[in-house]
């Protein structure tokens, strides 16, 4: 019997631990990328245009899009770095 109570509680610490694991990356994406699409909003905010090689409605369009990837690269290299310890509280909260 306790065979048994072993080997069905294995699964479910797993998956718990699964299941965290995915809950910090998901963390980790979403305060990273907020992070660094703001970071990256505000930069742009300081910067003028060009006087010469403005690429004019197109460029102001792609843009966003460029800034978005960026933030997406940046957070999936540097987010644990200040995302951690948030996730850590915020499980510590959590529980």
């Amino acid at each position: 019997m306790t065979i048994q109570a072993i080997s069905t509680s294995l699964p479910v610490t797993a998956s718990a631990t699964t299941a965290r694991e995915q809950t910090r990356e998901a963390f980790s994406d979403f305060v990273g990328q907020t992070f660094f699409t703001q970071l990256l909003t505000e930069m742009r905010k300081t910067v003028d245009k060009p006087a010469y090689f403005h690429g004019g409605q197109a460029e102001e369009i792609f843009q966003g899009q460029m800034d978005q990837l960026l933030a997406e690269r940046l957070s999936e290299a540097t987010a644990d770095s200040f995302a951690g310890p948030m996730f850590e509280l915020f499980m510590l909260r959590r529980d």
